[in-house]
């Protein structure tokens, strides 16, 4: 579970003025701090150089185009300081995008339907599991990915109940929310965590690090 008393230092890439200040409101009002609030791509990757932040929330279509300025932005930022975590943001289901964002074993990304942000709480456990290096995609994302995915032997092997904790993982969910969701016990779910890593061959390393690995190996094109 994110840290959330945790002051963060956050930057804001949206191109709708009211959508960027009411972004702005509720991070100050939580008490992160917003180190910059622009309005295309270009702006936030120079900011991002200036006054690296935590994490930087990027709409995925921006100025000019409004077709992919602020993922490759993102992938921009990824690029040059990739201890910023990056939560992406988008009016409709875009699997290239997410895609491209989750190539290359990045952590602390976060995919986001816009409609998600109306949902205060959500959002911000999002933002700091993301700041916090870990992943925080939008169920529905999960879904179309997979659907998307090209099956590799290691995922093939999984039970149906070890995919719908690795689905669950991906959306960012910790093992008590997991355990919730599915009405099973925590210790259920951990049996379950560890038979995913085992048969990913994901060998002994920092739990959250390996969760990240997990998901990217169930979502990978």
């Amino acid at each position: 579970m994110a840290d959330a008393s945790r002051s963060l230092r956050v930057a804001v890439a949206e191109d709708s003025g009211v959508l960027r200040e009411g972004l702005v409101q509720l991070l100050t009002d939580r008490g992160h701090v917003v180190t910059a609030a622009v309005g295309d791509g270009d702006l936030l990757v120079r900011a991002v150089a200036d006054d690296p932040p935590d994490v930087a929330i990027v709409d995925v279509r921006m100025p000019p185009t409004h077709t992919d300025e602020g993922l490759r932005a993102a992938l921009a930022i990824r690029r040059h300081d990739p201890d910023v975590g990056l939560l992406v943001f988008s009016q409709y289901v875009e699997t290239r995008y997410a895609s491209e964002l989750l190539t290359g074993g990045a952590t602390g990304v976060g995919y986001l339907l816009k409609e998600r942000v109306g949902h205060v709480r959500e959002f911000l456990d999002a933002l700091g599991r993301v700041a916090e290096g870990g992943t925080a995609l939008d169920p529905e994302v999960v879904t179309r990915l997979f659907r998307a995915s090209r099956r590799s032997e290691p995922i093939d092997a999984l039970t149906p109940r070890e995919r719908e904790v690795l689905a669950l993982m991906a959306e960012g969910r910790s093992n008590a929310a997991i355990a919730s969701g599915l009405t099973i016990s925590p210790r259920a779910v951990e049996k379950h965590v560890a038979g995913i890593f085992t048969k990913l061959d994901l060998p002994p390393s920092p739990d959250d690090h390996r969760r990240v690995l997990a998901v990217l190996a169930y979502l990978a094109p």
